[in-house]
């Protein structure tokens, strides 16, 4: 049985605050750890009033603080935001204060729009530079040597375990070039799974930091007592999904009154266009999301899954990790 990971994009919820959302994050990361899930990873997101993960290493460092065994990271880091020996500096202080405990996920992604890009300051189009920063970032823990000019204080020797994100073939043969974990975001972005998974494993080369391949896969999960409650849930992430592509992002709104209430809120392209990026997904009740998600192991083969759940009410959120454990481990 492969393991099981969580994924959480810190939402804000109507009615919501920023400070309710870091409670909520502590919470799920809780229980998460106590129903056995592997890793709680946060999104670095900027410019969103909907997602509140923006400062990616301070809110990791709030939930491994507060939990114990579960490992906790960023999934990830948009790199291209960040100075190299500034995200070793912020991980290896995190990797210092909860040994063996800290994944660092890495994005060439802005993870915001344009403007928010510019805001930032570092942003740039091309991915040229991605894999020099990525080979700095991970240089800065090893251990330092004498004579070293620069060196990340924490950071030098420190175990952090390293990620390469992707949703193209770009990641994909980086992950592989430099033997490292990756990571696929097929929760929003499929359509270039399957190849990227084939470059991947056919290009791997082994590292110090890892001998094989070794993929997790993003799905989307929601599930509840029947299958027509998991859908009303399942409408929140389609709405928000559905507003992002009209470049109205906003507050995670309330799920509509059923399932099949988003075919009246979507037009029939758009209802298109969110069914495609959302199709990586397991929606139902426990067994009916069992089925989905051995079917979605079978075709992939990841050796870990890691489920994200854009549920409004937090309590459903809560137990929706649940069954989904349950079902899964049954």
């Amino acid at each position: 049985m492969i393991p099981l990971s969580i994924l959480d994009l810190a939402p804000v919820t109507v009615g919501s605050t920023p400070a309710r959302t870091f409670q909520h994050a502590l919470d799920l990361a809780r229980a998460g750890e106590r129903l056995g899930y592997r890793r709680y990873w946060l999104a670095e997101h900027h410019n969103m009033p909907g997602i509140a993960s923006a400062a990616t290493a301070v809110l990791v460092g709030h939930v491994a603080g507060g939990t114990s065994t579960i490992r906790v990271g960023a999934g990830g880091i948009m790199l291209p935001n960040h100075s190299p020996l500034q995200a070793a500096e912020a991980f290896g202080t995190l990797g210092t204060l909860f040994p063996n405990r800290i994944d660092l996920g890495l994005g060439r992604a802005p993870g915001t729009d344009q403007a928010a890009a510019q805001a930032l300051r570092r942003y740039y189009a091309g991915a040229e530079e991605f894999p020099a920063d990525v080979v700095e970032l991970l240089r800065y823990f090893e251990p330092a040597v004498p004579g070293q000019a620069v060196q990340a204080v924490p950071g030098a020797g420190v175990a952090i375990e390293a990620w390469i994100l992707g949703s193209s073939l770009f990641g994909a043969r980086l992950a592989a070039a430099l033997g490292l974990p990756y990571a696929f975001a097929s929760h929003f972005a499929p359509d270039a799974l399957d190849q990227a998974l084939a470059v991947y494993h056919r290009e791997f080369t082994p590292s110090a930091r890892l001998a094989q391949p070794h993929v997790m896969l993003a799905l989307n999960v929601v599930v509840a007592d029947t299958d027509e409650e998991a859908a009303r849930l399942f409408t929140t992430q389609q709405q928000a999904f559905t507003n992002l592509r009209r470049g109205r992002p906003g507050l995670v709104p309330p799920p509509l009154d059923s399932g099949a209430a988003i075919n009246d809120y979507c037009t029939p392209v758009e209802k298109h266009m969110i069914d495609s990026a959302l199709a990586c997904r397991a929606v139902g009740a426990p067994a009916t999301v069992k089925a989905a998600m051995q079917a979605f192991v079978d075709r992939h083969r990841p050796d870990e899954l890691i489920l994200t759940a854009n549920i409004f009410d937090h309590a459903a959120r809560v137990r929706s990790f649940e069954l989904a454990m349950d079902a899964w481990t049954a």
